[in-house]
């Protein structure tokens, strides 16, 4: 049970507010004499580390096929309905593969969960946070723009085998 003060059990101190007032002021003080943490975007880019979300991305093996195998949980899980794709069959180990994979990136809301549930691995979300369009049509991302060497989302994929 919560018990409130009245104004007359405040000590003159507390009535005017003066150790609030200092508190704050020290605060200010305190941070205005430190370095300031500011990149010179354009000229300086920020390098993000293993566990940054960027653009989601479908991984590219060594052999230069794509890991997806068109399951479909990605298109079901996502909240905006961003990702759309299409299986067809293959003659090859894995048996289906996704003949389009489109994300549209206006709707994406870089979420995580279609990373969360493939069960293959095949989408991850990469390192790449300069997303920008100068159209609509632009903004749809085809297996031409989303495939990704394996290589280059490594430290991703470990951070979400760590995670899991």
């Amino acid at each position: 049970m919560a018990v409130k003060k009245r104004m007359k059990d405040f000590t003159l101190m507390e009535r005017i507010y003066i150790p609030v007032i200092a508190k704050g002021l020290s605060i200010t003080l305190q941070n205005m004499f430190r370095k300031p943490y500011t990149l010179m975007y354009p000229e300086e880019k920020f390098i993000p580390t293993g566990e940054y979300r960027g653009r989601p991305v479908l991984v590219m093996e060594e052999d230069g096929s794509e890991r997806c195998v068109a399951c479909g949980l990605c298109a079901r899980v996502c909240p905006p309905l961003a990702i759309q794709l299409q299986a067809s069959e293959t003659e090859r180990e894995k048996e289906r593969y996704p003949i389009s994979f489109e994300i549209n990136m206006l709707r994406c809301i870089f979420c995580g969960l279609c990373e969360e549930v493939c069960p293959e691995e095949a989408i991850v979300m990469s390192k790449d946070y300069e997303v920008a369009f100068e159209s609509r049509q632009d903004a749809i991302f085809g297996l031409d723009r989303l495939l990704t060497p394996i290589e280059e989302l490594r430290d991703r994929i470990e951070f979400v085998r760590a995670n899991k």
